[in-house]
């Protein structure tokens, strides 16, 4: 038995149920486990909810971007294939990232669902909690640790193209590629 807790689940207080609903459906693969009375909750996983919408009785007022609040959720995926899997099926059905970041930590694409709440599909760029801890106690991290863009379509083709996947989860690779892109942080503050 352990004292410590982990993270069960997070809530959307949001007008627009439905339309929620079905973008969390399709960008996280979620389903409804049960949905009635303003609520709904969704699972991805083998937790019986890890996302819960609520609609209540009067509308809420639109959430500005510099309010305070939660930023973002994320989600990760065991491999960089499986990330850009989603992203393509994702693309596929018009749904664009607003920012592709290479963090240094973790290669992240960013959405925004319908009421502009962040959603970070990422997968980790080490192997280890401690490597992790390393890069982010070192001298690239230290200097911007938010990261840079990258372009996931350029990433799939040199995945294509025999690049390992370790070569693609660097701030070097995403420099080198496309050095022009201006820096994630007006994206990611809008």
């Amino acid at each position: 038995m352990s004292s410590r807790p982990y993270l069960a689940h997070v809530v959307f207080q949001t007008g627009r149920l439905e339309e929620m609903r079905d973008w969390y459906a399709t960008v996280l693969g979620a389903h409804t486990v049960h949905q009635g009375h303003g609520l709904c909750f969704m699972t991805f996983d083998d937790e019986h909810h890890r996302i819960a919408l609520i609609q209540p009785p009067e509308p809420p007022e639109p959430r500005s971007p510099t309010a305070s609040g939660m930023h973002h959720t994320a989600y990760t995926f065991d491999h960089l294939d499986s990330l850009l899997a989603r992203y393509t099926e994702l693309r596929d059905r018009g749904i664009a990232p607003a920012a592709p970041v290479q963090h240094g930590v973790t290669t992240s694409l960013y959405y925004q669902d319908p009421d502009g709440n962040f959603v970070e599909l990422q997968v980790d760029n080490f192997g280890t909690s401690e490597e992790t801890t390393a890069y982010m106690q070192g001298p690239e991290y230290d200097g911007d640790p938010v990261g840079v863009g990258f372009s996931p379509d350029l990433m799939i083709t040199e995945r294509r193209a025999g690049t390992p996947a370790e070569t693609l989860q660097t701030r070097a690779w995403a420099l080198s590629t496309t050095p022009g892109l201006p820096s994630p942080v007006h994206a990611l503050s809008s």
